[in-house]
Order: C-alpha cells, then sequence, then structure tokens
C-alpha cells in the first residue's frame, strides 16, 4: 500500500505539505490532517514529511524523518488563532532546500503558484492539490452576495471558478473530498481529480469518552440534554444560525449547549446570551478532552452550509451522537437517514423543529440515531485515508510528472536536431 510507494529511482519519498490553514495548538480539518498525516508518516512508513505551515517566526522543528517549518507571518484579522504567508521567497527557499518528490498543496491562495513556480525549477516535482474548501461559493459568493448583491455574487462566484480552473490545471493530481466537489471541478473541465475522504479517531472518540461531570465543569444544569458544536465561531460555519436556533427550543425540552471554540463571532455571542444555559468554553486544543466534551453531549449541531467532508461531524459521530444539520455541501453524505435530521440553509425554525424531533420524548431518537452514527463512523479511519493517498493519488502524479519530463526531454531534443553548426 502507502508505505510501498517510492520515488522513481526506488528511494523513500520526500513529500512535502504546504498550507495556510494551520494553528499550532488548533483544530480545523487541514490541522487535524496534517498532524494524522504526521503520525502516518513516521509510524507506518518510510517517506520523509515536510510541511510549510505559516508562525509567529521563521522556525524548523525537525523530529526525525519530520520537519515542521513556520514561515513566519501576520495574523489574519479577525482569527487570531491563524496566520496567512506573504513571504512567498522563504517557502521557495524552503522547497529548493528539501527537494521534495511531491509538493501537495492544501489550500487555494498565494501557495498554489508558490508551488507551481518551483516545479518550473524543478521539472520532475509531482504537484498534488487538495480541494479542501468550495472556496469560490464558501468564501466568495456567499461573502460578495451579502455586500454586493446577488448579482455580484454570482460574477464573483464565476470568476473564481475561473482562477480554480488555471491554477489546478497546472498540477499534476488534484483530490476532492466529495463527489459534489470533484463535480463541480470537472464542470470546469478538469479531469485529473480523485475522492479523497478523510477520516476519524474512532478510539479517541468513542461514547466511553462520556463524563458526567462535564456538565458542572462548564457550569450547565445537570438536567436536560446538551448540545455540542465544535468549529471556529463565525460567519462562515453559521454560528449565529445555532444561536437562534437554540433561542426557539421549547422552554420544557431543558436543553443546554455548548459551543466549544473561537472566532470573530464569539464575544458577541456571548454577550447577547448571557443568561442562557449556553456555555462558551472557547477552543479545546487537548484532542482527549474534545473526545470527552462531545462523548458527554447528547446531540451535535451543525448549521456550515459549504462543508467538503466534515470531520468535526464524523468526529462527533464517532462518540456516538445524532447530528442536526443543512441539507447542503457534503452534510447529507455525513449524515444519511437514520443519523439525525438534514434542514435548509440559514433556516433556524427548522433546524429547532429537528432538534426538538431527535430530543423529545425523552431523547430516545438521538440516542438510537446515534448508535448507528457511531457503526457509520467507524467505517471511516485515517489507515484508509492516507493507503489512498500514498497508493493512488500520489502514484498517480509521480507517473504524469515522469511521462511530462520525458517529453519535455523529448522536445529539446528534436528542437536540437533543427539547430546546425557551420
Amino acid at each position: 500500500m502507502g508505505a510501498g510507494t517510492r520515488a522513481p529511482e526506488g528511494r523513500p519519498l520526500v513529500v512535502c505539505d504546504l498550507t495556510q490553514s494551520w494553528s499550532p495548538s488548533g483544530g480545523g480539518g487541514i490541522s487535524t490532517y496534517l498532524r494524522e498525516k504526521r503520525d502516518h508518516f513516521l509510524n507506518r512508513t518510510p517517506h520523509q514529511l515536510v510541511q510549510i505551515v505559516p508562525g509567529p517566526e521563521d522556525r524548523v522543528t525537525v523530529n526525525g524523518r519530520h520537519v515542521l517549518a513556520e514561515v513566519g507571518s501576520d495574523t489574519v484579522r479577525g482569527s487570531p488563532g491563524y496566520r496567512f504567508i506573504l513571504r512567498t521567497s522563504a517557502v521557495r527557499r524552503l522547497l529548493a532546500e528539501h527537494r521534495p518528490d511531491v509538493v501537495e498543496s492544501l489550500c487555494p491562495w498565494v501557495l498554489p503558484w508558490t508551488a507551481i513556480g518551483h516545479r518550473r525549477r524543478f521539472p520532475d516535482t509531482a504537484l498534488v492539490a487538495g480541494y479542501r474548501t468550495d472556496f469560490p461559493e464558501a468564501h466568495v459568493y456567499r461573502v460578495a452576495a451579502a455586500r454586493f448583491g446577488e448579482r455580484a455574487g454570482r460574477a464573483f462566484r464565476w470568476l473564481s471558478y475561473g482562477y480554480a480552473e488555471v491554477t489546478y490545471r497546472e498540477f499534476d493530481r488534484v483530490y476532492a473530498l466529495g463527489e459534489p466537489a470533484r463535480a463541480a471541478l470537472r464542470r470546469r473541465g478538469l479531469d485529473r481529480v480523485d475522492v479523497l475522504p478523510l477520516g476519524a479517531d474512532t478510539m479517541l472518540f468513542a461514547p466511553e469518552a462520556r463524563d458526567p461531570a462535564y456538565r458542572a465543569e462548564l457550569g450547565l444544569p445537570a438536567a436536560g440534554p446538551l448540545i455540542a458544536y465544535a468549529g471556529r465561531i463565525d460567519n462562515e460555519k453559521r454560528a449565529g444560525t445555532l444561536v437562534d436556533m437554540f433561542r426557539r427550543l421549547p422552554p420544557e425540552l431543558g436543553a443546554s449547549m455548548v459551543m466549544i471554540g473561537e472566532g470573530k463571532l464569539r464575544n458577541r455571542l456571548m454577550e447577547e446570551t448571557r443568561g442562557l444555559p449556553i456555555a462558551w468554553p472557547g477552543f479545546e486544543p487537548d484532542r482527549a478532552r474534545l473526545a470527552r466534551a462531545l462523548a458527554s453531549s447528547d446531540l451535535y449541531a451543525s448549521a456550515m452550509a459549504d462543508e467538503t467532508f466534515g470531520v468535526s461531524v464524523l468526529e462527533a459521530q464517532a462518540a456516538g451522537l445524532a447530528v442536526v444539520g443543512v441539507a447542503s455541501g457534503a452534510m447529507p453524505d455525513r449524515v444519511p437517514p437514520g443519523l439525525g435530521l438534514l434542514g435548509p440553509v440559514d433556516d433556524a425554525d427548522a433546524m429547532a423543529a429537528n432538534v426538538v424531533a431527535m430530543l423529545g420524548n425523552g431523547g430516545g431518537t438521538a440516542r438510537a440515531a446515534g448508535r448507528a452514527a457511531r457503526t457509520h463512523a467507524e467505517g471511516f479511519g485515517w489507515t484508509a485515508t492516507f493507503d489512498r493517498l500514498l497508493g493512488e493519488i500520489y502514484p498517480s502524479a509521480l507517473l504524469r510528472a515522469e511521462r511530462r519530463t520525458a517529453g519535455d526531454r523529448r522536445s529539446m531534443r528534436q528542437s536540437a536536431a533543427f539547430v546546425t553548426v557551420d
């Protein structure tokens, strides 16, 4: 499988990840992926992994065959846990120093073109892009439509898909996290696109992590169901919709809610919900404590409309929770019938009704769906993710890079044949 993949000359691979979406103590789908990938490389493969990420200063940390290279970057406004690399010269130097066989680009902005520029200097480098977020929809259209109107939003979305097409045509292989995202790329004429399902640590995230003392730590009532959410507390994740949903729940349900995470809406929503049984513990950097928090809850809720996979949803399911969400993005794949209920996007009334349907009458419906969700989550493991990445996607990219460089050499020889020497 993946451990057997080799560079063309038979040695272990040198792989480099490039991303803007990194928080040293944070979560998020990409940060989780990078940590799981590091552990997989060190424990299950002979390969070397270099991960280039933003940080407060230039710093390189070496742990055996793993290199974490931080590039000094400014923080992102409204998301202090994240930084954005603009010093591409530093990234270019790191790439030239490590000369990776495969560069995997995990974000759409700036760094993909740094990888493309590196490949132009070192043509035998295979480029792989992870289409982790449907950014023309989630980051461009929704923001532009809210600020400038629907017509402008559609125009910016069209331009963004054009940017994605131009960018990802330069890559030897692209992977999406689900069929809808792959279909969106194929509509733009991109045909070298695979689907790479992500995973969850089902040993760590498990119903057995439940702790009756968790609510008391949060200062929440001991009785009644507890609804959990874990992720950024911002507009993209629709955190405000979750609060609106909670306000619409009938008092007799006796529900409480915990919003685990940081984000630019957190302080405002905390102030607006003062007096309600909603806890705001902030971001939880300890994965075992996050697993405990989820397993100690009774239902998971997410209003995110543009999930391309939904690792946080899968982790909640692994913890034995049914899910109430929205019928958009990857959510229908993560929450098929019997594992929860989905409703329209931005419809707090419908979401509240679905919460009541799951938790009402003693919560039996949610418990049954939670047991089914746990079984569903057991089918997703990180080992399968990285076996597919190393055993199928990387070899396809390496083969195309080899054919591409061989074609370039033939072209050079053919051009030289026309040169005459007097």
